[in-house]
């Protein structure tokens, strides 16, 4: 009966235990944590970020925010392969390596740090018509042949802006006013003094004479065709340098100029601004020459000289006084 009764015991221990094993069900892997601290670039705590956790299985991914230090903790996370990725406004992401997580392991990443997002700025820096062209007529108020003489109306810039009306009158009275324009004209009137032309009388009063009469011929040609035709024609009355090609063309661009010019819209036209110029200046001079040195014949026969100068003198400008000449680039 004893051993029966043993018997008996021993086997309701066993049926037991078995009842509790088949009740508790089956073990759970021991779980682990995923933590960090999130820092700027200057190694300060960054609260607010919001850092992504993904994992093996959709259920293992989550999202939380770093705390007030900054700090964030992942927990009770099965074994496996997760990625961390933190983010906050004005900061570029920050995403880390695979992560493979141990059972039971207390992962702390240590590199979480945030970098200021780069911004792209665009600015558009634009000139008007009128800054470039004052510019450039400042550079060309620096052009002088050997340093010395004025050298104003000629543009070698390859994409001259189209001057104003302000900007012809500066010019023409800059170049009218000139130190050397005027021994220029000193100089002339001297000349003019030897051959006995105009027909003043000689002596010191016929020197002044000669003097107010090429002064005022320089004068009124250059405001009439360098200022007030070209103002009220859009033209402009510059020389406009070529440089390159055959020396055909070069010589055909040169001795065409007093015919043909550029207007303020870029196009080529006929120079009705240099021929009224030289026009209106040859007969203007018959209110102040001697009787003897007046008549449309004379108008004309200056007009001719006067159109026959700026040919050669244009040829000059082509291939001469480019190399002599300095300017401020």
């Amino acid at each position: 009966m004893r051993n029966q009764a043993f018997c008996l015991l021993i086997l309701s221990l066993t049926f037991g235990s078995c009842l509790s094993a088949q009740e508790a069900g089956p073990l759970r892997p021991a779980t682990g944590h995923i933590t960090g601290t999130v820092t700027d670039g200057n190694g300060d705590t960054l609260s607010g970020a919001t850092v992504m956790l993904t994992g093996p299985g959709a259920e293992d991914s989550r999202k939380l925010q770093s705390n007030d230090n900054g700090f964030f903790d992942f927990e009770q996370l099965a074994p496996g392969t997760y990625h961390v990725t933190v983010g906050a406004p004005d900061f570029t992401e920050w995403n880390s390596p695979e992560l493979s997580l141990a059972a039971s392991q207390y992962m702390i990443l240590t590199e979480c740090t945030l970098r200021v997002a780069s911004v792209a700025t665009t600015v558009n820096v634009a000139y008007r018509a009128e800054e470039i062209a004052t510019e450039q007529v400042e550079i060309a108020e620096t052009q002088r042949v050997l340093g010395i003489i004025p050298n104003f109306y000629v543009v070698y810039d390859p994409n001259p802006a189209p001057l104003t009306a302000k900007l012809k009158y500066h010019l023409a009275l800059k170049t009218s006013t000139d130190a050397f324009t005027v021994l220029g004209v000193a100089a002339f009137a001297a000349i003019n003094q030897a051959g006995d032309t105009p027909n003043y009388p000689q002596g010191w009063a016929g020197y002044g004479e000669r003097f107010g009469a090429a002064a005022a011929d320089g004068v009124s040609d250059i405001m009439i065709g360098g200022a007030i035709l070209p103002s009220l024609l859009h033209q402009d009355p510059r020389y406009f340098y070529q440089g390159t090609g055959s020396t055909k063309s070069r010589v055909f661009h040169a001795i065409s100029s007093p015919f043909l010019c550029h207007g303020d819209n870029g196009r080529l036209q006929p120079n009705y601004s240099s021929i009224g110029g030289d026009l209106g200046s040859s007969a203007l001079s018959n209110l102040y020459y001697p009787a003897s040195d007046r008549g449309t014949g004379l108008v004309f026969q200056n007009f001719a000289i006067t159109t026959g100068e700026r040919m050669l003198s244009s040829l000059v400008q082509e291939f001469v006084l480019s190399k002599l000449t300095h300017r401020r680039q």
